[in-house]
């Protein structure tokens, strides 16, 4: 008697749960990825020098500190929560440095490390308010969000009788600085804001955090639900206070870079840019409610801006026109997004 077992067909994508297909859609950067590509494709036909060394230095530098702000704020929306004065807060650790640096007479490090202890103490306390009160971190934010722009516009005018601040070039300190902050790099006789490294150096360590630490899981944890998490022994108030700590630490990098590339810095500067660094991660395949996403796609949501907004400056249009295709993109992401989540659902079960 001879049994024989058939053998199943390796093409079959059912049977393969582990595939690279199956892979694929499980990865929440997939739709970014996919929607990059044709941003690229789009302007390199409708303009001549977008897909050129020149036209990716300006598209990528567009994208730098863009891309910053939204993996910090991916990393927090993957969490399950949200910081409305992430934007306002470039501006703030940008002003601390300024008026140290031109007022103060601070050596330019020295007034850099004040404002990263001022950023943290701001992210701390956001973060230790919505744990301790059980807030909405919108309404919590929000609140930040206005102190700092009174804050701001208050103290520069106080300081310096206007709203902005300037001379900080003159400092003590200001060459070393700029030049790890702000130097530009040249390659094939093209130059590259350092920005665009510090953007892909945040971006890998944000993604090895993510995915290979236990704070990485944490984050994931907390974000899809708290009180299981809780459960199982998760940190989770320590988990979410470093969470708005990290989102406030990048305001602070890109606030350094900003205003030692620019070397002035105005008092209402970073108003409404919370919003863009939310979309970033929501193109990048973050969802709004939480213990779901990805850094490396929210950086990838960062390049279709960049590339978007430079590529209709190239290809001669209104940049009126960039508003709505912000909101084609917004509204397609989400909807790519939840359809990639579904299919990676099926997929793991």
């Amino acid at each position: 008697m001879t049994t024989t077992t058939e053998r199943p067909d390796p093409t079959d994508e059912r049977l393969a749960p582990g595939g690279v297909v199956n892979r694929l859609v499980a990865r929440p950067e997939v739709g970014a990825l996919l929607g990059a590509l044709v941003v690229l494709v789009f302007f390199t036909v409708v303009a001549d020098t977008f897909f050129t060394t020149g036209g990716a230095a300006t598209w990528l530098d567009d994208s730098a500190t863009l891309g910053i702000m939204a993996v910090a704020v991916a990393l927090l929306m993957i969490g399950g929560e949200f910081d409305l004065s992430a934007g306002v807060m470039t501006a703030s650790t940008a002003l601390v440095t300024a008026i140290l640096a031109t007022e103060a007479g601070l050596n330019v490090w020295l007034a850099l490390l004040v404002s990263l202890v001022f950023a943290l103490g701001v992210g701390a306390l956001n973060g230790w308010l919505v744990v301790r009160t059980g807030l909405p971190s919108f309404i919590v934010t929000l609140g930040t969000f206005l102190a700092l722009q009174g804050l701001n516009l208050g103290v520069t005018r106080l300081v310096t009788g206007s709203v902005q601040v300037s001379g900080i070039r003159a400092a003590e300190g200001y060459e070393s600085a700029g030049f790890v902050f702000a130097s530009w790099l040249t390659i094939d006789g093209t130059s590259f804001q350092i920005s665009i490294l510090w953007w892909l150096g945040v971006t890998g360590l944000a993604a090895w955090v993510l995915v290979r630490t236990r704070f990485g899981n944490w984050t994931f944890a907390v974000g899809g639900s708290a009180p299981s998490a809780r459960a199982v022994g998760v940190p989770v108030a320590r988990t979410k206070i470093l969470l708005f700590m990290t989102t406030a630490v990048a305001g602070w990098l890109v606030g350094s870079i900003n205003i030692l590339r620019f070397t002035t810095v105005q008092a209402n500067q970073g108003i409404g840019l919370e919003f863009q660094f939310i979309i970033a991660a929501v193109i990048g395949g973050c969802l709004l409610t939480g213990g779901y996403g990805s850094v490396i796609g929210a950086a990838i949501g960062a390049l279709i801006f960049g590339m978007a907004r430079q590529g209709i400056v190239f290809a001669d249009w209104n940049s009126d026109w960039f508003m709505l295709f912000l909101g084609i993109m917004l509204l397609g992401a989400v909807l790519v997004n939840n359809t990639f989540r579904r299919r990676a659902e099926r997929v793991r079960s």
